[in-house]
């Protein structure tokens, strides 16, 4: 497969911008949707924003993907401000400096990471790039929060409390609620819908490549 070398060219061409741009609104788009409760699965909202990160830390460089997954951070800051989001609005409240941090360096990880993932194993096979860059960006993501909540001395405490949660519900709740749902479903999304994006992107890059390369074998004849 003739490989996307999009992130070589220079960034700030036309095409790159607009790739960059379409991204950037569909983060805001899925993460609205989630925050607002309009994608959810029982009782846990979906996140497809770690789909235009990933592709975005592939298709135009790490430093696309950490600025896409800043991007991310950030609006999960802002339903947690708003309340939308009753766990990130606690620790907030609880821990507000270690949050914003938590939420900020596992965005911006879960673009750099799957991008440099990328780099690394697509000099042997693109597809196989593809999907461990997909699937770890769930990884990091879910990963680097649960190890920062961790981190915070009694902070899981006081979510507990502030949620009104006996010890049994609340080790359900992070058990199932966080790792099960939260992460294996990000997991599914991934895993299906990077790599099917990626292609259709491929594709119409070919396209683009072959109209490019005929425009220019019929110029060069009318000049000859």
């Amino acid at each position: 497969m003739e490989e996307l070398n999009m992130k070589k060219s220079n960034f700030f061409s036309a095409r790159n911008i607009a790739y960059f741009s379409v991204l950037v609104a569909l983060i805001v788009l899925f993460q609205c949707l989630a925050g607002f409760g309009f994608l959810t699965f029982g009782t846990t909202s979906l996140s497809f924003s770690l789909v235009p990160i990933v592709l975005g830390g592939i298709l135009l460089g790490w430093q696309a993907g950490g600025l896409l997954g800043l991007l991310f951070g950030f609006i999960v800051l802002m339903f947690g401000v708003a309340g939308t989001d009753a766990f990130t609005a606690t620790l907030l409240a609880d821990v507000p400096v270690m949050t914003v941090l938590i939420c900020i360096v596992k965005g911006v990880a879960a673009g750099i990471v799957p991008a440099l993932l990328y780099r690394l194993i697509a000099r042997k096979s693109a597809f196989a790039a593809v999907i461990v860059a997909s699937l770890s960006a769930p990884i990091v993501n879910t990963g680097l929060f649960i190890l920062g909540c961790l981190c915070i001395p009694g902070t899981l405490f006081g979510v507990r409390s502030a949620l009104g949660m006996d010890e049994m519900n609340f080790f359900k709740f992070i058990l199932v609620g966080i790792v099960t749902y939260n992460f294996f479903i990000e997991f599914a999304i991934n895993l299906v819908l990077a790599p099917a994006l990626y292609r259709v992107v491929t594709v119409v890059e070919r396209q683009l490549g072959k109209k490019r390369s005929q425009k220019q074998t019929a110029q060069a004849g009318s000049e000859n």
